[in-house]
C-alpha cells in the first residue's frame, strides 16, 4: 500500500456509474428514441448503450440496480416492441431478429414433448421381462 493512503479512501475497484440519477438517464434514453425517430434509425440494445457512453453489458448491470431496474426495463421493452413488429411486417433480417430477441429480451424456443408415462412403463416392463405370465 502506498504511504499516506487512508484505507477508507482507496478506491474500490471498478469504474465509477455513469449516472447517479434515474432522472438524468431517463432523459438521455428518451433523446436516444428520440433521434432513432427523427433519423429513422432501429432502436438497439447496442445504440442505447452507445447514446448513454457505455457497453451493452454495462447498460445490462444497470438493470441489477433495483434504483434504475423499472428505466432499464422500459426502455428494453421498448426495442424489444419495436423488433417484434418490424418482424411481423416483414422488415429487418428474421435470423438476427430472433438472435437478437432471444439473447437481449430472453424469448426461448419451446419444444413440447408429450408422453404417455404409464404406456412407456407398461413397454419398459415388458421389455425387462417384469410382466411375463
Amino acid at each position: 500500500m502506498k504511504a499516506g493512503v487512508n484505507v477508507e479512501e482507496k478506491d474500490k475497484g471498478g469504474r465509477p456509474k455513469l449516472y447517479s440519477s434515474v432522472e438524468d438517464m431517463e432523459k438521455d434514453i428518451q433523446k436516444y428514441f428520440e433521434e432513432c425517430d427523427k433519423k429513422e434509425k432501429p432502436y438497439t440494445m447496442s445504440g442505447l448503450a452507445l447514446a448513454l457512453d457505455m457497453d451493452r453489458r454495462s447498460l445490462l448491470n444497470y438493470s441489477k440496480d433495483e434504483m434504475f431496474f423499472p428505466t432499464i426495463k422500459k426502455a428494453k421493452q421498448k426495442i424489444e416492441t419495436q423488433l417484434e413488429e418490424n418482424a411481423l411486417l416483414g422488415k429487418g433480417n428474421s435470423t438476427f431478429t430472433i438472435f437478437n430477441l432471444k439473447n437481449n429480451f430472453e424469448w426461448k424456443d419451446n419444444v413440447e414433448v408429450k408422453t404417455n408415462a404409464i404406456e412407456d412403463l407398461t413397454t419398459l416392463a415388458d421389455m425387462l421381462g417384469f410382466n411375463k405370465k
